[in-house]
């Protein structure tokens, strides 16, 4: 029976360190969002980072700023939405694909 007990804690470990490298490299994983058919990109790290923004220039007049502003949210939330799919096909590769109880996530 105490041997099952230690098996499975030496498998909790491992996975635990698993997890803790996957962690790492996902900061250093690139996603790129955009929006307005790619006049707003975001590049971020795997954990959701964002890490650059670019801005075609042409958005760069004074009365279409509103435009800007919704084009740079979209571009948020699609570089958010990569990021956070990029996360779980790493984590799956960990996990097995074994989902995790409705509401649990894993800390990053």
């Amino acid at each position: 029976m105490f041997g099952n007990i230690g098996e499975m804690m030496k498998q909790a470990q491992k996975m635990q360190a698993r997890l803790a490298e996957v962690q790492e490299k996902l900061k250093t994983i690139e996603v790129e969002g955009s929006s307005g058919g790619g006049l707003v990109k975001m590049v971020a790290d795997g954990k959701g980072t964002v890490k650059s923004v670019k801005i075609d220039p042409s958005l760069l007049d004074p009365q279409e700023v509103e435009v800007l502003e919704d084009l740079l949210v979209a571009a948020f939330h699609d570089v958010q939405a990569k990021a956070e799919e990029k996360a779980n096909e790493e984590m799956n590769k960990v996990t097995g694909g074994m989902k995790l109880p409705g509401g649990m996530k894993l800390p990053f």
